[in-house]
Parts: C-alpha cells; sequence; structure tokens
C-alpha cells in the first residue's frame, strides 16, 4: 500500500471514530452513563436487600427444625435473626418500596392487585416478627394476680391466630396445663415455631413475586434519570440508618448468626448424587 493511500486510510478512521462518537454519546442519557460509571441501580440495592432476607429465611429453616427436634439454640439466634428482620427489612426495605416504588407502579396495568397483596403482607410480616420478638423476652414471673387490661390477647397474636393464641399471655406466665404441647414442645416454642414458619411461607414467594413481576415493571415505568437518581436516594437513606458500609455490616451480622448455627458453610448445601 502507497504512502498516499495509507494517509488517507488513517484519516477516514480518525474521522468515522469521531462521528461515532459525536453521534453516539448525546444519545446516551447522562443518568445512564452515570449506572455506567458505577453509579447506583435502585432495582439492585433492592434485589441485594432481598438476598439478606433469603438468608435469614434460611437461618429461620434451621431455627425450626431444632424447635421441632428438642435442639439446643445457640443463645440469641431467634431475637438477633428478627432484629435484623425489623431494622433492615420492615423498616427500611420495605418502607423504600411502600414510599419510593408501589406509588409509581399502581396505575400500571395488571400491578394495583399485586401491590395490594404485597403492601397487605408487608403489614402481616412485622405483626409476626413483633411476635417473635415477644415470644423470646426474658419471662418475668409474678406473684400478683394480673390486671384485667393485662389479660387480654396481644393485638398481633388475635390478627395472626384468629383470636387463639397459642400461649397464654399473662404476664409471662403459663398456666399449668399450657406448659407442654403433646408433641412435647413447650408451647412458647411451640408458637414461635408456627410463628417463623408463617413468615417463612408467606415471604420466600412475596421476595421472588417483587423480583421477577414488580422490580421489572419498575424498571421500564420510570426515566434513566429518575432511576439513577432514585437509586442515589436510596443509598443515602441506607447510610443515614446503618451509617457507612451499612449494607456490609448487616451481611456480616447475618452471617455471624449463620456461623453460630453452622450453616455458613455454602458447600453443605451442595446436592449429591
Amino acid at each position: 500500500m502507497d504512502t498516499e493511500k495509507l494517509t488517507s486510510r488513517r484519516h477516514f478512521l480518525r474521522l468515522s471514530g469521531g462521528l461515532a462518537a459525536g453521534v453516539a454519546l448525546p444519545l446516551i442519557p447522562s443518568a445512564v452513563q452515570a449506572v455506567q460509571k458505577g453509579g447506583v441501580n435502585p432495582v439492585e440495592e433492592l434485589m441485594r436487600e432481598h438476598g439478606v432476607l433469603r438468608r435469614v429465611l434460611l437461618i429461620y429453616d434451621e431455627t425450626a427444625n431444632s424447635i421441632r427436634n428438642k435442639a439446643e439454640l445457640p443463645h440469641g439466634v431467634i431475637k438477633d435473626s428478627a432484629s435484623i428482620i425489623r431494622r433492615f427489612v420492615h423498616d427500611y426495605h420495605e418502607k423504600l418500596e411502600e414510599e419510593e416504588i408501589f406509588p409509581r407502579l399502581a396505575n400500571v396495568e395488571g400491578l394495583r392487585e399485586l401491590i395490594g397483596i404485597l403492601t397487605a403482607q408487608h403489614v402481616a410480616g412485622r405483626r409476626l416478627t413483633d411476635y417473635i420478638l415477644e415470644t423470646v423476652k426474658p419471662v418475668v414471673v409474678k406473684h400478683e394476680e394480673p390486671k384485667a387490661e393485662e389479660q387480654k390477647m396481644p393485638a398481633a397474636v388475635a390478627q395472626i391466630y384468629g383470636g387463639t393464641p397459642l400461649i397464654t399471655h399473662m404476664l409471662g406466665k403459663e398456666t399449668p396445663e399450657m406448659k407442654m404441647t403433646e408433641s412435647g414442645i413447650p408451647h412458647s416454642k411451640q408458637a414461635t415455631l408456627v410463628t417463623i414458619e408463617h413468615f417463612v411461607r408467606m415471604y420466600r414467594p412475596h421476595a421472588a413475586r417483587e423480583d421477577t413481576v414488580l422490580f421489572t415493571a419498575f424498571h421500564s415505568a420510570v426515566s434513566p434519570r429518575e432511576f439513577v437518581e432514585l437509586g442515589q436516594k436510596f443509598k443515602s437513606r441506607e447510610r443515614e440508618l446503618f451509617g457507612e458500609r451499612g449494607f456490609e455490616k448487616i451481611v456480616e451480622s447475618v452471617a455471624d448468626i449463620e456461623k453460630k448455627l453452622g450453616i455458613n458453610d455454602l458447600s453443605k448445601f451442595t446436592a449429591t448424587t
């Protein structure tokens, strides 16, 4: 190839490359460029928070198995797990969904009923968590007769069990006939077991439906700029509530509970053939 042709070819490549860059860049919104450069993606934030929820559901599975088998549980496992659910899932993650995600999708065809169900499940989940935390409080036995208002069934228990609580809630006292179930499990632990089972059964399909239906629709329902702005808002809220590395600290707390239960080794879940 002679020098003139080679020079012309190089000039063409430089020109075409410059034109391509000049045409393509304006077509990419600045918000999208921000995501490409490592900006915060709100859907990814919500889905990784679901990862925390799913790991606690595995902890709940192991806890339930221990209660059924009358095995001793490491101290604080139920309380610590439910506290993570309360602080990170109910008070943070679900609030973001209810304040930022659900309203933006309320008028999307086919999603109104789903959002109604998801919202109702958030309410039910908080009641279940409240009850789990109530059952693991230290028992304080008092010898005086309880006041009439103290004998009333907790509202959460009435809501969950339709007015028939599994334990007698009277200042931490149990009547003699309520101490053990037929299976030999104390009624207080049986109540915790049933509540945990309700929670797990509800939240597995709940999170799966949000991941595969709701969050997919949300990605298409907002502009690229709003998408990134919401992601930044989510990250700011996380830092405000949990400090720097807030998500990482929550994951570390979950991992500590997994270690106590002996389920931290992922290889133990590998199927054998």
